[in-house]
């Protein structure tokens, strides 16, 4: 990453990590006290320095997922779904907390710069370039698209299930590119890939040394990931699976592209 690049992110995380520690005293003060007029008139200038930071972020652009964020937190949902004005201010604090901890993860998580800046609708996928199956790619991309949205929107089923769709197909396309020779010599079972559990593909890959042993973490709801589909949409996913997974998914990345 080039220094000057990195200096820059680096400042904006301080600038945000400063921003949150200001807004915790203020959400635990209205949560106990709503109508605390020193702590409204503080609130007041904590928001409009959290809008200009995120209006940086965005590139200016309102159309921007995280510009977006920090409109939606302003916003009570009604009983249909619609969003109606009037949040509470302790609940309006909190939800821009999660914004800027989404800002920081975004800024954090990623080796490709300043994804925040250059998207007007979402942190553009990490390349897949890894992938040998070409016509793969742009599904595996789409995908880690959607799952970044689904767990920003607080949809964790959805993000753990494309995580984890995305964790197989890369594993399955690096175990395919390995061969079946070097597979059987690591105690693969007999079939094709394409036969195998899940959890027997992660098993034999890191058998295989295709990666390391980061898919320990995987909690167990991803590991059953295909259970959980259209035959039980109501299976619970917690906030920390759906992250845990994401995890995963970015250390199993590394593993198969070590010069990223």
């Amino acid at each position: 990453m080039d220094k000057s690049l990195q200096s820059q992110i680096k400042t904006y995380l301080s600038h945000l990590d400063g921003l949150i520690r200001r807004g915790l005293p203020l959400r635990d003060t209205l949560a106990t006290d709503p109508s605390n007029e020193p702590a409204i008139a503080a609130t007041r200038v904590w928001q409009e320095d959290c809008g200009v930071t995120i209006n940086q972020l965005s590139g200016g652009s309102k159309a921007h997922w995280l510009a977006r964020s920090f409109s939606q937190a302003f916003l009570m949902r009604s009983a249909n779904g619609h969003a109606v004005e009037g949040a509470a201010p302790a609940e309006i604090v909190k939800r821009l907390l999660d914004v800027l901890e989404q800002a920081i993860a975004s800024l954090s998580g990623t080796d490709d710069g300043p994804i925040i800046s250059a998207s007007s609708t979402a942190p553009p996928p990490h390349r897949f370039d890894f992938v040998h199956n070409l016509e793969l790619r742009p599904v595996v991309e789409q995908a880690y698209t959607d799952s970044r949205l689904a767990l920003e929107q607080g949809d964790y089923g959805s993000a753990l299930l494309t995580t984890c769709g995305i964790l197989e197909a890369i594993v399955t396309d690096a175990l395919e590119h390995k061969g079946p020779v070097a597979l059987a010599s690591s105690g693969a079972p007999a079939g094709k890939i394409a036969d195998w559990s899940f959890d027997t593909r992660l098993t034999v890959a890191e058998k295989a040394g295709v990666i390391r042993s980061g898919c320990a973490r995987l909690p167990d709801v991803g590991r059953r990931y295909r259970d959980h589909g259209e035959h039980d949409s109501k299976a619970e996913v917690s906030e920390r699976d759906a992250r845990r997974a994401g995890q995963v998914l970015h250390v199993v990345m590394r593993d198969l592209d070590p010069g990223r």
